[in-house]
């Protein structure tokens, strides 16, 4: 009960948008790792200043991505500072393999954040803490002293000793590994969402969420399933929507991004900066540009979209990724969503070079299969019920 009651206290603290019946106790009691994951996970004081915690950004009632639609990438603990990313969702994370390259395949695969830096999901969850942008912490032992003196460090010694919070780097990778515990659970896989029931035989689709469906996995349509596999895999996982692979989509600059602002220490560039994704981590201009396929399980709820969060509208990217080679270059590089629509032009990519022009940019849609496309998306989006519009 006073784990309960400092979870209460550190949810509403966080202003993470959770409501009162998500913090009761679930119907599955977590075991021991799990239950201190997420004391730690939902943790408002593991930020300097305190009051973001990974919740913050990871908001549960937005499949846990962004919590803030103001913004297209995220504030961090010190208000004013914003990293030059939206935040994706933490969803279905746990099926990422480690990040790799693949030799068959002539790919990257894999790993975690948008450009692959951390290889799995306990070395994910180190890197927001020691963000400056995000958590703000000065190194391990801060954060590992606030665990020290956290309502849960009776259950942290009960998990991993009563020396474990003793040496700073062993500590601060226990808690990494106790966050991904956590994040492994149910909660966040759920598989509970209406395409899931229709796979099982227990949903029927509407008309137009098969037309959607069937666009959404033709080759000569949308062929989004290239990218975006569709079908239970051989082992018969779900599908996961995503191929884990990289790829540079030719999305403009969003003039919207506070990363621009940032002082010299973070953003030396400026509105010259350019986010080279995957390159940047692997220090290839091959690879200049590319960013994790997300996956599109609860695509409703994660807006904004892509790496720089340019789209608020789930049907203009798709229109985007329809019509990206037909419409003209915007004149100004830093034209925004609304204004490019209105133009009727997209703006010159951020990265040029390995942009994607073999599986999008020309996919010759109409209007009415770019609309079944996000219905049937929309089928994605899990805690459909029985009695949901639409069975």
């Amino acid at each position: 009960m006073q784990i309960l009651k400092f979870l209460i206290g550190a949810l509403l603290m966080s202003g993470c948008g959770v409501t009162i019946s998500e913090l009761l106790p679930p119907t599955e009691v977590l075991p021991p790792k799990e239950r201190l994951g997420e004391a730690l996970f939902f943790d408002p004081k593991l930020s300097s200043p305190a009051g973001q915690s990974c919740a913050s950004c990871h908001d549960s009632s937005r499949a846990f991505s962004t919590s803030n639609q103001t913004f297209p990438s995220s504030e961090g603990a010190i208000k004013g500072r914003f990293s030059a990313r939206n935040t994706p969702t933490a969803m279905y994370a746990a099926f990422s393999p480690h990040f790799h390259f693949d030799q068959t395949e002539g790919l990257y695969l894999g790993g975690q954040f948008v450009d692959g830096r951390a290889a799995t999901l306990e070395e994910q969850a180190k890197g927001p803490f020691l963000n400056p942008l995000e958590m703000n912490n000065p190194n391990a032992a801060a954060v590992v002293e606030k665990v020290r003196a956290s309502a849960y460090a009776d259950m942290f010694r009960q998990v991993y000793g009563p020396a474990a919070l003793d040496d700073v780097d062993s500590a601060f990778d226990k808690i990494a590994e106790a966050i991904a515990a956590f994040e492994r659970r149910p909660l966040f896989n759920r598989f509970t969402s209406k395409y899931d029931a229709y796979l099982a035989g227990n949903a029927r689709l509407t008309s137009q969420e098969l037309r959607g469906m069937r666009a959404f996995e033709d080759e000569k349509k949308g062929n989004c399933a290239a990218c975006h596999p569709s079908r239970p895999a051989a082992d018969g996982t779900p599908p996961l929507f995503t191929d884990f692979s990289y790829d540079n989509l030719g999305v403009g600059r969003n003039p919207h991004n506070r990363f621009y602002q940032q002082a010299a220490q973070f953003n030396p560039d400026g509105r010259t900066f350019v986010d080279r994704g995957l390159g940047a981590f692997t220090k290839l201009a091959s690879e200049d540009g590319k960013f994790k396929v997300p996956t599109l399980r609860n695509v409703t709820r994660t807006a904004p979209y892509l790496h720089n969060g340019y789209f608020n509208s789930l049907r203009n990217v798709v229109d985007f990724y329809n019509t990206r080679d037909v419409k003209p270059a915007c004149k100004n590089p830093f034209t925004d969503e609304a204004s490019a629509l209105m133009q009727r032009c997209w703006p010159v990519p951020e990265v040029g070079e390995n942009v994607n022009t073999d599986e999008l940019g020309n996919l010759k849609l109409s209007d009415q299969e770019v609309d079944d496309i996000v219905a049937f998306m929309h089928t994605l989006t899990d805690g459909w019920k029985p009695h949901s519009r639409g069975h």
